[in-house]
C-alpha cells in the first residue's frame, strides 16, 4: 500500500524543550505528609529521593498535551490488570499480580552506541531533562484490543538530542530490564529476553513518540512498565517497550524481539495499518477494553496527520 506524504506538524504544535522539570515539582507531588499521617510514620522515616519513589506516588506539575485525544479514557482497573508483560508471565492478569515486587530502584538508562556523548542516567536526571506532559493516547494491541490512557511523560526527542547522535546512526535501539531471579516464569514465555526493540530515527525523534514514567497522574505501575518506558502511539503496542535499561544508536536496523521470535508476523515497524492483516486475524477491526462492540480500526491508530509523512513512498505491505 502506498500513503501520500500529508502536511507537516505545525510547530505550534512540537513541545519546547527549553524549559527543564525541576526535581522539586516532582516531588512536590508525591503525598509525603499525607502517607506519613496515615501510617503513622514520620516524614524522615520515608525514602525522599527521586531515585526511590515507588509505584502510585502522586504526580503534579504536570504540562497538558496538544496532542491528546478527547476520547473518553479507559479505566485505571482496566489498563493495571489487563496487560502483556511477558517477563511475568503470558496471561493478561498475571503481571499485576506478579510484578508486585519488582524492584525498580535503584534505575540507571545507559545511551550509548553513535554518540558524541554517550551517558549513564539515573531516574533523577531523567526527570530533569524535560517537563512532563500529560497525553492521553490511543493505544492498540495487535490482538485486537485497544485502550485510551492519560501517559505522563515528555519526548523522547528530548533526552536522544542531549547525547548529539552521529550522521550515521540511522537507528535507535532500546532494552528491557531482564532479571531471570526476579522474573522467573520469563523463562516459560517463548521469546527471548531481554526484550528488545527499536526505530528507525526519524520515527524516534518524533515528537510523539515519548518516554513515560506515569499514568493517571501517578508514577507507573509495575505492570505496565515502571518506571520508565517508551509510549510509541501509532504502532502495536508491543513496540512501546516496557522498563527500558538501555538505549544504543546504531547504523544498521536493530533485532527486535517479536520478529526475531516470529518474523512471518510481526514485522519491524509494525504500524497500526487496518489494510494489513495478523496472518491468523484480521486487524480490520478493534475491541476497546470495557465495550462491547468493536470499532473500526484507524490508520497508524489515529495519527496519520502527524505521522504518514514518515513512510511516504513505502510500501506499507512490505514494510509492515
Amino acid at each position: 500500500m502506498l500513503i501520500k506524504k500529508p502536511a507537516s506538524i505545525p510547530s505550534s504544535e512540537i513541545t519546547p524543550q527549553s524549559v527543564y522539570l525541576n526535581r522539586r515539582k516532582f516531588l512536590a507531588g508525591v503525598s509525603l505528609a499525607g502517607a506519613a499521617l496515615a501510617t503513622g510514620r514520620g516524614l524522615l522515616e520515608m525514602v525522599s529521593p527521586l531515585t526511590t519513589v515507588q509505584a502510585g506516588a502522586k504526580l503534579n506539575a504536570v504540562l497538558k498535551s496538544p496532542f491528546s485525544t478527547p476520547e473518553k479514557q479507559t479505566p485505571y482497573n482496566d489498563v493495571t490488570h489487563y496487560n502483556n508483560f511477558y517477563e511475568f508471565g503470558t496471561s493478561k492478569e498475571a503481571p499485576a499480580e506478579r510484578a508486585r515486587n519488582f524492584k525498580t530502584s535503584p534505575w540507571t538508562l545507559s545511551i550509548e552506541g553513535l554518540v558524541n556523548k554517550p551517558r549513564t542516567y539515573d531516574l533523577d536526571a531523567i526527570l530533569k531533562i524535560a517537563p512532563l506532559e500529560e497525553r492521553i493516547y490511543r493505544h492498540r494491541c495487535v490482538e485486537g484490543w485497544s485502550i485510551v490512557v492519560p501517559w505522563i511523560g515528555f519526548p523522547l526527542n528530548a533526552l536522544l538530542k542531549q547525547v548529539e547522535p552521529l550522521s550515521k546512526a540511522k537507528f535507535v535501539a532500546f532494552q528491557s530490564f531482564y532479571d531471570p531471579q526476579q522474573m522467573p516464569v520469563a523463562r516459560y514465555a517463548g521469546i527471548p529476553f531481554p526484550y528488545v526493540e527499536g526505530l528507525r530515527m526519524d520515527e524516534a525523534l518524533h515528537p510523539l513518540a515519548i518516554l513515560c514514567v506515569g499514568m493517571y497522574g501517578e508514577t507507573l505501575p509495575n505492570q505496565d512498565g515502571a518506571p520508565i518506558r517508551l509510549v510509541v502511539p501509532w504502532k502495536y503496542g508491543f513496540k512501546s517497550i516496557k522498563s527500558v535499561v538501555k538505549i544504543r544508536f546504531v547504523e544498521q536496523q536493530p533485532p527486535t524481539t517479536w520478529n526475531l521470535a516470529t518474523p512471518r508476523e510481526y514485522g519491524f515497524y509494525s504500524n497500526v495499518n487496518p489494510n494489513v492483516d495478523h496472518p491468523r486475524w484480521s486487524q480490520a477491526k478493534e475491541r476497546r477494553l470495557g465495550e462491547f462492540f468493536k470499532r473500526p480500526t484507524l490508520m497508524f491508530n489515529g495519527y496519520g496527520d502527524q505521522v504518514a509523512q514518515l513512510y511516504a513512498g513505502m510500501d506499507l505491505r512490505k514494510n509492515f
